[in-house]
């Protein structure tokens, strides 16, 4: 199994990175420091590192610098993460060696294609899951395209994302705020109705007769469930 290291101090953005990064497939390593950061690094040598920048103890420049440095974990690819937005900082990190470079607040979604894109070019690793499919309806994580049998379904970026997510869950009801967490992310503000309006504008595209929606069911008081 795929494993990834998580390198971050913030708490609710571990816990949410965690999760996503677990319900692809991949098992998950977490660190809230640069110095149990590299121990994870040097004892367990994972096949991943999404490292943020700004770290208590050591930063995740010095750890990334270190990193390449040592020649028994120096070919483990880092993605950096910082609030940091400037080309400046952008190109500062990949100098320090990192592979990929993401600021926040990002969506979950590109983190994902940006965590299979980096795994893709390292040696010898395979991704943990690449598709999913529940009934006439699959979809390609890699690609980013979907299907209903063998019609692509023509999704909006946040549409594809929603949809994934219910199809991971299947057979479970998720409620409103869960899915903003997990498919807008933990730092975009926006209103639970716009949950609402993204099911239903997907329910357009994948019900027989959306005003009696069979795969997507409201859970009234609580939130969604895709139907097996």
């Amino acid at each position: 199994m795929t494993t990834i290291l998580v390198v971050e101090d913030e708490e609710t953005l571990l816990d949410t990175l965690a999760y996503n990064l677990e319900q692809e497939g991949y098992k998950v390593l977490r660190a809230r420091d640069g110095e149990k950061a590299l121990k994870h690094i040097r004892k367990k040598r994972p096949d991943l590192v999404v490292l943020d920048i700004m770290l208590p103890k050591l930063d995740g420049l010095a750890v990334c610098r270190m990193v390449r440095k040592d020649p028994d974990v120096a070919h483990i690819p880092i993605i950096m993460l910082t609030a940091r937005g400037t080309q400046g900082d952008k190109m500062v990190g990949l100098d320090s060696g990192a592979d990929d470079y993401i600021t926040k607040p990002f969506n979950l979604g590109e983190l994902l294609a940006r965590v299979r894109a980096v795994l893709r070019r390292a040696p010898g690793q395979v991704i943990a899951r690449q598709s999913l499919e529940v009934g006439d309806i699959s979809v390609d994580l890699v690609a980013r395209r979907a299907y209903r049998g063998e019609d692509e379904l023509q999704l909006s970026y946040k549409e594809f994302d929603l949809l994934a997510e219910l199809m991971r869950n299947r057979g479970a009801v998720l409620s409103r705020d869960l899915i903003l967490s997990r498919v807008w992310g933990y730092d975009y503000y926006v209103d639970s109705r716009t949950v609402d309006v993204h099911i239903r504008w997907l329910r357009q595209k994948i019900e027989d007769d959306p005003s009696n929606p069979q795969r997507i069911i409201t859970v009234r008081g609580v939130g969604y469930r895709f139907e097996v």
